[in-house]
């Protein structure tokens, strides 16, 4: 039989929105505003997203795909812990993410939130392992760029 092996894949995103780090912040932090832009999407339905932010605390996403995806009506599921937390200036998080309870991937991924003197900018950096029937690192790096643009525009209501 042959062995799988779990391909690493890492990418470093970063953005400026025109808003305060406490405001870029608490998009993160709080349940409901996080749920909007992260969450929330017409690829899919949501069915669960509950986040404690905390240290030690647990965020869970889970959601079905669309007819139109490449994964078409198939359940994902992102289950993470959050790692550390500096208010307005950074968040670190662990996940792993399953399609129909099988593994796809497995991340590290930080949030860095900083005062530019005219806004905040934000880098997203991901550093994961991805497994058999998974999106791959360019498809997660693109799914990163979606969510920072539907948080930037979260920021400009």
């Amino acid at each position: 039989m042959a062995r799988t092996v779990g391909v690493p894949g890492s990418f470093t995103i970063e953005r400026r929105y025109p808003a305060t780090p406490a405001r870029v912040f608490a998009a993160f932090a709080d349940p409901s505003l996080k749920k909007s832009w992260f969450a929330a999407s017409d690829t899919h339905e949501v069915e669960a997203f509950t986040s404690d932010f905390r240290v030690g605390g647990a965020e869970r996403l889970t959601y079905r795909f669309g007819a139109t995806t490449p994964f078409p009506r198939a359940l994902l599921t992102s289950e993470g812990v959050f790692h550390d937390i500096v208010d307005q200036e950074r968040i670190v998080t662990s996940s792993r993410m399953s399609i129909e309870g099988t593994a796809i991937s497995v991340a590290l991924e930080m949030i860095e939130i900083v005062d530019d003197g005219a806004g905040t900018c934000v880098t997203c950096t991901f550093q994961g392992i991805f497994f058999e029937g998974s999106d791959g690192a360019t498809m997660r790096e693109q799914g990163w760029h979606v969510l920072l643009d539907r948080l930037g525009a979260s920021l400009a209501r």
